[in-house]
């Protein structure tokens, strides 16, 4: 166990020296930023749990919670570690159909009823579309988009190809749902958030499901389907010191100030390497002897951590299409400053 002051109230900030870390690169940070990352809206550095580094951007602060796209899936694999944990879920080998016993397949589709939690967590469940074609504004004009979600399941390819999908992490919510009778953004609020101090989200609802309420300008809190299912592959807003507490507990194997938030267990099978270098919704990196679990979202939003190292790194960004890569940035100028 850590010996450091808990960020469940603030988060103690200290000089990077302190924390084995080259003040001189990590002040590279700040033109790096500026000339190669605009749409950065804030990021921060954490070291033996200390905050080295910590700078906002585009008129947002440290206050200002930010919409982190996909980030919200590995949000959502921490949940299901939970609820796994807690018995409401038994294991991550049950049937996806189990839980929706309402649902009948069609006879000639038995691949469907096959698939289990673990196939949706690891993306290896088969959907007919193109890889990184997934049609998400067809999902998103349904009225019901489990029901739709589970129609394409297990069509189109074979169990256990990687086909990213974010339809599939939806199920996932809509499962923790049934599992604990509360929606995603509530349990985590009790589970999760509020334990390690994170801002509980309150419950905004939704008013209409054009594109700026689900994906743009009009998103806050948490976004959530026509029945009320939490998103599960995106929709979910997060202060950048939040998204650093997610990565800390991750780095402590779920620990947090002697209370075991999530098992050690599920942190470890989570962040497995594989050929597909994917966990359960987490991104898997190994360079230059460097082993990283990343969640990651469009736009250049990251929780990136590396347990080795104690480092913890968060950045918050506004979307825009085909941002640079943020493990550039890391790699660069972040890991080099580690000089203990």
């Amino acid at each position: 166990m850590q010996h450091y002051e808990w960020p469940t109230g603030e988060w103690q900030t200290e000089d990077p020296a302190v924390l084995g870390m080259d003040v001189g690169k990590l002040s590279e940070l700040e033109s790096a930023i500026n000339s190669g990352y605009s749409n950065i809206n804030g990021i921060v550095v954490v070291r033996h749990g200390h905050i080295a580094y910590e700078r906002y951007y585009n008129g947002y602060g440290p206050d200002d919670a930010i919409h982190v796209a996909s980030v919200t899936k590995s949000i959502l694999s921490a949940l299901i570690g939970i609820a796994i944990d807690e018995g409401c879920i038994q294991t991550v080998n049950q049937k996806v159909l189990d839980f929706f016993p309402e649902y009948v397949p069609d006879a000639i589709d038995p691949q469907k009823q096959e698939i289990t939690i673990r196939h949706l967590l690891t993306m290896t469940a088969p959907y007919p579309f193109e890889d990184w074609h997934e049609p998400l504004d067809k999902l998103c004009m349904q009225p019901d988009w489990v029901k739709y979600t589970l129609d394409m399941l297990g069509k189109g390819g074979d169990i256990g190809a990687f086909k990213y999908s974010t339809a599939g992490a939806h199920l996932l919510s809509a499962i923790l749902t049934r599992s604990t009778g509360q929606n995603a953004r509530a349990y985590a609020n009790e589970r999760l958030f509020k334990p390690i101090g994170m801002n509980v989200i309150p419950d905004y609802g939704m008013t209409s499901f054009g594109f700026e309420d689900l994906f743009g300008k009009n998103v806050k809190g948490w976004v959530e389907d026509p029945h009320r299912h939490s998103t599960g592959g995106w929709g979910l807003t997060l202060r950048p010191r939040d998204m650093a507490r997610v990565g800390l507990l991750y780095l402590n194997r779920g620990l947090w100030d002697n209370r075991q938030i999530i098992s050690g267990s599920w942190i470890d099978e989570s962040t497995t390497m594989n050929p597909h270098n994917y966990g359960y919704l987490w991104w898997l990196r190994e360079e230059d002897g460097v082993r990283a679990n990343l969640a990651l979202g469009d736009g250049g939003n990251v929780i990136c951590c590396i347990p080795e190292m104690e480092l913890v790194v968060a950045i918050a960004s506004e979307f825009i299409m085909n941002p640079r890569d943020r493990w550039a940035l890391i790699k660069e100028y972040i890991i080099p400053a580690v000089i203990d």
